[in-house]
């Protein structure tokens, strides 16, 4: 009987736990990182401040968590479209439309993951974020490298070298909240051509 209740136990922090992260993203999604508190959080999750705490200790262990399950979805975004393509230009137009269209979508959910002021904690999430989605794009550079699709390249260095700019070009338009009709395919464009995408 006290293995089933144990469960139960356990089963209810979990659910406390998703509940307070996902309250978490939803704030950030409204106001970015500077307008989430600890105290909203735990209002929006129906809990008391001091639950939120025996969670995450701190603020930053919070958005730290908040920062990867939301960065977890950006990457399982992108791969899913790049996924869809057979050539290196097709998938990184996904890349890029995936990439950019969502965060446009939620600017500022997107602009916190990208560059607003944060914890340290959260920065080195930030960091990992962008480390994954230079692996991802690495394997499509190697394999149209391979392919012959792409000139000989160092898919690593290319791949973060894309991300950097890719992040960086949405960074102005996040903040501002709007963005030019033509951001997407400009971005592609670009993307392409440092590729070395034939024309």
């Amino acid at each position: 009987m006290a293995y089933r209740t144990t469960e139960r136990v356990r089963a209810r922090l979990t659910a406390s736990r998703e509940r307070t992260v996902a309250a978490a993203l939803e704030i950030m999604a409204e106001h970015g990182y500077a307008g989430c508190t600890v105290a909203a959080v735990a209002q929006r999750a129906g809990m008391a401040t001091g639950s939120v705490y025996r969670h995450f200790p701190t603020k930053g262990d919070l958005f730290a968590e908040v920062f990867r399950t939301a960065s977890q979805r950006e990457i399982d975004a992108v791969t899913r479209g790049a996924a869809r393509q057979t050539t290196a230009a097709a998938r990184m137009s996904a890349v890029v439309a995936t990439f950019a269209g969502r965060a446009l979508r939620s600017p500022r959910l997107a602009y916190a993951l990208l560059a607003e002021p944060v914890d340290p904690a959260v920065d080195a999430q930030r960091l990992v974020f962008r480390r994954a989605h230079a692996d991802l794009v690495a394997g499509f550079v190697a394999q149209g490298v391979a392919s012959g699709e792409l000139p000989p390249q160092n898919p690593e260095l290319t791949a973060t070298a894309l991300v950097g700019a890719l992040a960086e070009a949405m960074v102005g338009p996040l903040a501002a909240g709007v963005a030019g009709p033509d951001t997407i395919t400009e971005l592609t464009t670009f993307i392409h051509r440092a590729l070395g995408v034939p024309t």
